[in-house]
């Protein structure tokens, strides 16, 4: 088979180059399905939240980012959490979530990017093995070396070249493209955090009055002895 013939005409560099393709195109598939899982509507889950808790329903509110996947739901989660334990301070509960949810998104990241610094590495050093492959026959053979005995060398220094930039190119494109991808969500995270402070700000003091009487009214009826 041609894949196999230049695999062993490229050595033993070949392999590890083919290696590190693998890991890249598992760690570039898995990051890319997790975050189209986690990016949503960021909008409509505000505005969702802000219509539940006009109705003075913390519960609601809690259950509908539980319900959300991603970063931008469980920030919310902690902000509304922290109003509820009455927290002078909200954006440090936030803070906190959203360095915790930070590793998520960037995990193996580095890794990708190590791929696709070390691959041309990978080539050159598979160049310069190729290379003194060729010294090597010159050496042995002579100056009246035959052309074919050098081709193996000759052969190893291209196809290594070849494939570590094959690999490196494509590497270095999905990587800023996830980059591109974890930003805008860690954007969506701010704004999200943004907006449920501000409806916080101007409607907080009103809205614990409500929810202390509506727990003072639950407690009361549930006080309260039925009739036979």
């Amino acid at each position: 088979m041609l894949f196999l013939d230049i695999m062993q005409k490229g050595g033993s560099v070949m392999w590890i180059i083919l290696l590190c393709s693998v890991v890249a195109v598992v760690i570039f598939i898995e990051k890319l399905f997790y975050l189209h899982r986690v990016q949503i509507n960021v909008g409509d889950l505000v505005r969702g939240l802000i219509n539940v808790l006009k109705r003075n329903s913390i519960v609601e509110a809690i259950s509908l980012c539980d319900d959300t996947p991603g970063p931008v739901a469980h920030v919310l989660r902690a902000a509304i959490l922290a109003f509820e334990n009455e927290d002078e301070d909200l954006r440090e509960p936030i803070e906190d979530a959203a360095l915790g949810e930070r590793p998520k998104l960037v995990a193996r990241m580095k890794l990708l990017a190590t791929i696709a610094y070390i691959t041309p590495l990978l080539g050159l050093l598979g160049t310069v093995l190729g290379m003194i492959d060729v010294f090597h026959m010159i050496t042995v053979k002579g100056a009246t070396v035959n052309a074919s005995y050098l081709a193996g060398g000759v052969g190893k220094a291209l196809f290594t070249t070849a494939a570590g930039l094959c690999v490196a190119i494509p590497c270095y494109v999905a990587y800023n493209y996830l980059v591109s991808r974890i930003e805008s969500i860690s954007l969506d995270m701010e704004k999200a955090a943004a907006e449920i402070m501000y409806f916080f700000k101007r409607n907080g003091d009103k809205l614990r009055k409500a929810i202390k009487e509506k727990r003072v009214a639950e407690e009361q009826n549930g006080s309260t002895p039925k009739k036979k």
